[in-house]
């Protein structure tokens, strides 16, 4: 795998560190229920498709698609093949959901068949998949008119195996208009004889315009390439231009074949490489941290470059560029921080940390260039600690009286989170990794298009909170950007053993999850209270307060589609789509 080389950079700015909790609201929340004419596709899973991998893929599905580009427009695809629109503008007078498109009913034999899958690739284009294994790339119009035009199609191809649509862009360059589609499938692989015997493909495909001027135009497929892994990718996105692929998986995937032919893999690296001699060494307390970095003989204070923040740190030689540079491990206090030049040619740097806490992995995030030096009491109090495994004992578990666990017992999904976990940024042209971010600690959620002409935004855990990441491909040193945060919504999700769907408003006004049956929980954003409220136990008024809200169905079939726009909660079972009036304009 390919070793981390990025960190996400949190915004302090957009925590909360005084937040305490969401106090539960009885407020109603305005409810609206359709009636369908057919029921929802729903596909469910065969006997052959056990593996963890099926469940997240297809047994999870979220049948009911948002439009990004136009508000208050969902789309499903219901038992007839027909793709159904339903666009709110006024929740009292909803009408029922209108037919866009329909799939040839054929498709519906296939023996492997998969939910049909719909991706909003443009504001005037879609991407379809009949379930089967054909793709169709259809031209909508301005689907935000009221003009109620059927959808066209311009492209219709089979591609052989069932798949599903993940995600899906349309550009136009050099006069050439082309469409980015990307494909999921989960595969009989021989060559997994160790695991479930199944393995995980991505396929990215390009279909362009091959039309000259003045003549009618055809859309071909110019470009297929396939990924493979272990494992169903949280999030999965193309670049606006389709110049790269952003992933987070928790099993690494590479590029295989690129049109047919097989990409070659790099040479594993030797186990032993040539050691260079690290540029600096630190060791740390639970208080501070001690740096000393080698400088040219004969430096004087004059001639050292040093600048320091709460949580970045520059050391150098002035006029030279920086010897050690980036982010700390945890924020320090500036202030209580100083250096010193020892012996003429070394410079020492006492850190302050901010608050007592757990020692730091690193110094600089992603820097390996330096030796971490461990004192002797330190290194005593490691050895006393791990003195249980050294047992002669073959039970060393004090707890003698429970049985010992049997690892072979353990199904994929009782595993702890790999530290393997990633996000990475493909390159299209070199088909490499460019910048990998390690998420062993960091939760995926969920994904959320906050707006349209960008890539999705992902949401992770970090410790309690729940953050928002937006994706900016064009800036290679800031590519992920913190843009908002829900309170607590990390600790909050994790109690939900029935959680089924996560998701958020566009704006950010309020996170919402729902259970497999029945009931959604809408988190809101802290807003000004009317009234004059006090925190007894601190003796201080409450300036702010975060709303809870606990919707329920008067249905007790399984929820099937979940999503939300700045106002609304669209609801999908099988036989009814449910409008929550979450917000007013």
């Amino acid at each position: 795998m390919t070793a981390s080389n990025y960190s996400l950079k949190v915004n302090r700015d957009l925590l909360d560190p005084n937040f305490e909790s969401y106090r539960l609201s009885l407020d109603a929340i305005p409810t609206y229920n359709i009636e369908l004419d057919a029921a929802v596709e729903e596909v469910k899973l065969k006997d052959t498709q056990y593996t963890l991998e099926h469940m997240r893929a297809f047994g999870m599905y979220n049948y009911l698609h948002l439009d990004p580009w136009y508000e208050d427009s969902v789309y499903f695809v219901d038992c007839k093949g027909r793709v159904l629109n339903l666009t709110v503008t006024l929740d009292t007078a909803l009408g029922k959901p209108r037919e866009v498109y329909r799939v040839a009913v054929e498709s519906s034999q296939c023996e492997d068949r998969l939910c049909a899958s719909l991706s909003l690739t443009s504001a005037t284009w879609a991407a379809l998949s009949d379930g089967s294994g054909r793709l169709y790339l259809l031209r909508t119009g301005k689907r935000g008119d009221s003009s109620h035009m059927k959808w066209e199609p311009l492209f219709n191809e089979d591609l052989g195996e069932p798949f599903t649509i993940l995600h899906s862009v349309s550009h136009v360059q050099a006069g050439v208009h082309s469409m980015e589609v990307l494909l999921l499938r989960v595969q009989k692989d021989p060559e997994e004889t160790k695991g479930s015997g199944y393995s995980v493909s991505l396929e990215w495909i390009t279909v362009a315009n091959t039309a000259g001027q003045g003549q009618e135009k055809k859309y071909e497929v110019k470009k297929r390439r396939v990924l493979r892994g272990k494992s169903v990718p949280h999030y999965a996105a193309l670049e606006p231009k389709g110049k790269g692929l952003m992933l987070a998986s928790e099993k690494p995937f590479v590029f295989t074949h690129v049109d047919g032919r097989p990409v070659e893999q790099p040479e594993p690296e030797p186990m032993e490489v040539e050691k260079t001699d690290p540029i600096y060494f630190w060791q740390q307390t639970t208080e501070d941290v001690t740096l000393c970095v080698r400088m040219p003989e004969g430096i004087t204070k004059e001639g050292v470059q040093f600048r320091l923040t709460a949580d970045n740190m520059t050391i150098g030689v002035q006029g030279f560029p920086p010897l050690l540079e980036g982010q700390l491990f945890a924020s320090v206090d500036p202030e209580a921080s100083a250096w010193i030049i020892k012996n003429d040619k070394s410079l020492e740097v006492t850190l302050q940390k901010r608050g007592e806490g757990p020692m730091w992995p690193e110094l600089v995030m992603g820097d390996k260039r330096g030796e971490y030096v461990m004192s002797d009491e330190q290194a005593a109090l490691i050895h006393e600690r791990l003195t249980h495994l050294t047992s002669e004992d073959l039970n060393g578990n004090p707890d003698r009286d429970k049985p010992p666990c049997n690892s072979q017992e353990l199904e994929d999904c009782d595993g702890f989170p790999e530290d393997s976990f990633s996000l990475t940024h493909f390159d299209e042209q070199s088909l490499k990794p460019t910048q990998v971010v390690n998420l062993g600690s960091h939760q995926y959620l969920f994904t959320v298009d906050a707006n349209p002409s960008e890539m999705p935004c992902l949401c992770l855990r970090h410790d309690v909170d729940a953050l928002v990441w937006q994706p900016r491909p064009d800036q290679p040193g800031n590519m992920w950007e913190h843009i908002a945060t829900f309170n607590a919504l990390g600790y909050v999700q994790a109690s939900k053993r029935d959680k089924k769907f996560a998701t958020c408003a566009p704006n950010f006004s309020y996170a919402s999850l729902c259970e497999c049956l029945r009931r959604a929980f809408i988190y809101r954003q802290p807003s000004p209270v009317e009234t004059v409220l006090f925190n007894r136990k601190q003796g201080r008024q409450v300036g702010q307060v975060a709303k809870q809200q606990v919707a329920s169905l008067d249905s007790d079939k399984p929820i099937l589609g979940f999503r939300a726009t700045n106002e609304r909660l669209y609801i999908l079972t099988s036989s009814n789509l449910f409008v929550l009036k979450v917000n007013n304009n």
